[in-house]
């Protein structure tokens, strides 16, 4: 597929720039948004993600490190530590497989459960707030770009 160049003179002050300077502006503060939400609930960001990743990722309630992992983007064993940590603090709960004990499921407890709903339920708003800005903000796909996978 053969890409067209984009000279610095079709950009400078174009709408479709600033479409995607505004995205990425309310994308951050989504984010900035979600670090002090999981803060305030007496997680890191990180074990906020991570607990979406446990119950959410894999549609089953659980999930293995290294579907952690590829969830996270992080390493194998970076994503160990950090469940070990979520499970002293109580939010998680590894099961070792029955036949293979490097196996593990990573459960969330009653605790990390109520964590990610509170945690949910302050991020509908703010997620609300970007999906309108999309919307109104983005009629056309830029050309070069692929859709993502999925959609």
């Amino acid at each position: 597929m053969k890409r067209r160049a984009v000279t610095k003179s079709r950009l400078r002050g174009s709408a479709t720039l600033r479409r995607v300077a505004w995205f990425r502006y309310r994308l951050r503060r989504f984010l900035r948004f979600s670090e002090r939400a999981a803060r305030y609930c007496g997680v890191t960001p990180q074990q906020h993600q991570l607990l979406l990743g446990i119950a959410g990722y894999t549609g089953r309630g659980w999930a293995t490190i290294s579907e952690l992992a590829e969830f996270l983007q992080g390493r194998h064993n970076a994503v160990v530590g950090l469940v070990q940590r979520a499970e002293q603090r109580g939010l998680v709960a590894k099961e070792p497989g029955a036949r293979d004990k490097r196996f593990v499921r990573v459960h969330l407890t009653r605790q990390g459960a109520e964590t990610l709903e509170k945690l949910t339920w302050m991020h509908l708003e703010e997620l609300r707030g970007l999906r309108a800005h999309i919307l109104k903000n983005s009629k056309v796909r830029p050309q070069g770009i692929p859709a993502a996978q999925g959609a």
